[in-house]
């Protein structure tokens, strides 16, 4: 059996990983057109629910990853300059590139074959396997050599983000919303490591072209940045690894898989399937899910390739579309957070938490007590904090 993998992130290598100790004889073969060091963003976060299905379905791996994360008990909304923490809520981070490294020492440890700096023109390099999995992203050659099978639907977000650095370790994974003259702004922030932090800024395309940022090169962007943030950021500056202002898309298929050849089937994971809206935190989570899902699919088939695709699709779109309707109701929620700005600011940490239509009052009062206990009626002043001394 053999098995080309394209793309060498998060999902095509764990799934590389999986299978290849699964089926030590099976040729495992993963194509990345960049080097191996080179990574797009910073930090990536799981929420700890995020975490569970890891230490359920690969402990081993789980065990050897936990003490390389940043950890976290809570999230903090911050607007007006008041801070509403939110307890029962609770995330780790790790640098992407970090990531990606444990996961190549791993592979190659298993014996997998990975090529890096290869840039793929055509699914014909690939011909002899028996299986292509399309773990490359959302440009996806997989994906947009086989559209007509696939079938895929994209939805572009209005609202504009750039993805930044900084040197200084946040707390926790915050969100500071800021009304300015230009306009209104989010930032999305939280540790990776013990000396970095992701640093998103979002805002709305209006505030987007008042500001000028569509003229602005890259260091003038910063620097407005800097300023929008400037209590936040504490004079450090922001980090570009490729920062620039784009749009979110939201990407779906139809159909996850097909068949190419008589002897060979495609199909898609990760980002090259669907995308999650980074505001909920999943798309390294469903990534990894993505690939162990399609590892034990193989496990019950073996080279049955139609049948393990099959399988595979069976047991993951339920999830993948409950999901995936949260982070699109999470990612509207944001299209419209200038509105949302209006309110007080514990009114908008709880309109923020009950975005996605999945948390009621009364579920988030069972995980987020302390903070459903100080929320104030609206109009009143929010409790003290409790003394825990």
């Amino acid at each position: 059996m053999r098995i080309s993998v394209l793309g060498a992130g998060p999902a095509g290598l764990l799934l590389a990983l999986l299978v290849k100790r699964r089926f030590p004889r099976w040729e495992l073969r993963v194509v990345e057109q960049n080097p191996a060091d080179a990574t797009f963003g910073f930090g990536v976060v799981f929420s700890q629910g995020a975490l569970a299905f890891l230490e359920r379905d690969a402990p081993d791996l789980y065990g050897m990853l936990m003490p390389r994360m940043e950890s976290w008990p809570i999230q903090r909304i911050v607007h007006r300059g008041e801070r509403v923490d939110i307890d029962g809520n609770g995330f780790s981070a790790i640098a992407r590139l970090r990531l990606n490294q444990f996961l190549q020492q791993l592979c190659r440890d298993a014996g997998v074959q990975i090529e890096f700096g290869r840039a793929v023109r055509s699914l014909d390099e690939l011909a002899g396997a028996d299986l292509i999995v399309g773990a490359d992203g959302l440009n996806s050659l997989v994906r947009t050599s086989l559209a007509p099978q696939f079938e895929p639907q994209i939805e572009w977000l209005s609202n504009k983000f750039a993805w930044y650095g900084v040197e200084l370790p946040y707390e926790c994974l915050t969100l500071t919303f800021r009304e300015t003259e230009l306009g209104h702004f989010v930032a999305h922030h939280y540790r990776y490591s013990p000396t970095m932090s992701t640093f998103i800024v979002e805002c709305d395309a209006a505030t987007w072209r008042r500001a000028g940022l569509e003229r602005m090169p890259d260091a003038g962007s910063r620097e407005l940045c800097e300023r929008v943030f400037a209590p936040e950021l504490e004079g450090r500056p922001l980090v570009s690894n490729k920062s620039i202002w784009r749009n979110f898309p939201i990407l779906s298929n139809k159909n996850w898989s097909t068949r190419i050849a008589p002897s060979c089937h495609a199909v898609l994971i990760g980002d090259a399937l669907r995308t999650m809206h980074f505001s909920i935190g999943s798309g390294t989570r469903l990534a990894f899910e993505d690939a162990i899902a399609l590892d034990r699919a193989l496990g019950e088939a073996g080279d049955d390739v139609s049948t393990a695709l099959a399988v595979f699709e069976y047991e993951r779109r339920p999830v993948v579309e409950k999901l995936h309707s949260a982070a699109n109701q999470s990612s509207y929620w944001y299209e419209r957070f200038p509105e949302r700005m209006r309110l007080a600011p514990w009114d908008l940490a709880y309109d923020y938490m009950t975005r996605s239509g999945r948390m009621s009052e009364a579920r988030l009062a069972e995980i987020a007590p302390a903070f459903m206990a100080r929320r104030p009626a609206p109009g009143a002043t929010a409790a003290p904090p409790p003394n825990l001394r």
